[in-house]
């Protein structure tokens, strides 16, 4: 199982996935965040903000999380991913590939946290293709951080069930 948390810039990626990977150590379940800028770290940042070097970087969060996946630890990816095309490559690659949109109006997060920097900001200076099957969305604007993790815990539950 691949769980992969999307969105725009300071919509709470991070945050929930923290918080994810909290339940998962109580119930004793193997799990580990891969977020977008640690893999941007790693490779010490040779990669820019154009399109290009967004999917490139994209890319190399998936081939992490596959060979995390294929070892039976959960990644839990954290990732603007604003391309609709790797999502839908994600959806082949992945054995059990969960998407969640986390959406929230920028305005709000603008106000927030948020940063503009002119750096080719996704969702401001550069496209961000709203998912068409993500398996759930969540308005962080809307719930608290709490609220958004039992939607997930629950749609992992009923995944599972079905199984």
């Amino acid at each position: 199982m691949v769980i992969w948390l999307l969105g725009i810039s300071g919509v709470g990626k991070t945050t929930l996935a923290k918080e994810l990977k909290k339940y998962f150590y109580k119930k004793n379940i193997k799990s580990f965040i891969i977020d977008g800028d640690y893999v941007r770290d790693f490779f010490d940042r040779d990669l820019g903000y154009s399109e290009e070097e967004r999917k490139e970087n994209i890319k190399r969060v998936m081939i992490a999380a596959k060979v995390l996946e294929d070892n039976g630890i959960i990644p839990i990816v954290a990732n603007i991913s604003p391309f609709e095309e790797l999502r839908e490559f994600a959806r082949k690659k992945f054995d059990d590939y969960i998407e969640i949109y986390l959406k929230r109006d920028l305005k709000e997060i603008k106000n927030k946290d948020f940063v503009y920097n002119g750096k080719n900001v996704v969702g401001v200076d550069l496209r961000f293709d709203e998912p068409k099957n993500a398996d759930l969305v969540i308005d962080t604007g809307e719930v608290s951080v709490k609220e958004a993790l039992e939607k997930i815990v629950s749609l992992l539950k009923e995944k599972s069930a079905n199984k």
